[in-house]
């Protein structure tokens, strides 16, 4: 009967111990929402106000854009570059909505939704983005983002 009662308490910790550390997961995963649906605001500012600089600001040094249709984005210097296109193309304003985002340590992840407006507020493009996520210098960072679009493709015109 001894050996009973002490298997119960060692099941009991145990369970106690797994739900704890199930409570600080959740915890993490609610503050790295919070910090990466801050981090975007500010990347939605920046392209509000033509502010390339200020996006590429937001990316680690060695980050990587995978643009659609498009080779490798690599390195502050180019992001800055591959935004101000973006943004002489006509984009002025863009909408993020993260879906989901999970942290681990200094690297997370967020899927999202995007919508891209031309002036007066004309949708141009929507799709869908991947971020990976790190910690440089104290700040998350957007490291790594992919994202495709949803529009439906051209309409192929035959010969």
């Amino acid at each position: 009967m001894h050996l009973n009662h002490i298997y119960t308490v060692f099941l009991n910790l145990t369970l106690v111990t797994l739900f704890c550390f199930g409570c600080t997961g959740a915890q993490q995963d609610s503050n790295i929402h919070d910090t990466i649906v801050a981090a975007n605001q500010k990347w939605m500012a920046a392209v509000e106000q033509g502010d390339a600089a200020g996006m590429a600001a937001l990316y680690t040094k060695n980050a990587q854009l995978l643009p659609t249709n498009s080779d490798f984005v690599s390195g502050s210097e180019a992001i800055q570059t591959f935004w101000q296109g973006v943004m002489d193309m006509g984009i002025k304003q863009a909408h993020l909505e993260t879906v989901e985002a999970e942290g681990m340590g200094n690297t997370a992840y967020e899927v999202g939704k995007y919508t891209l407006y031309a002036d007066e507020g004309q949708i141009v493009d929507h799709g869908k983005y991947v971020v990976i996520w790190k910690q440089e210098d104290g700040q998350w960072k957007l490291h790594t983002d992919i994202w495709n679009t949803s529009a439906a493709p051209p309409a192929m015109t035959e010969k």
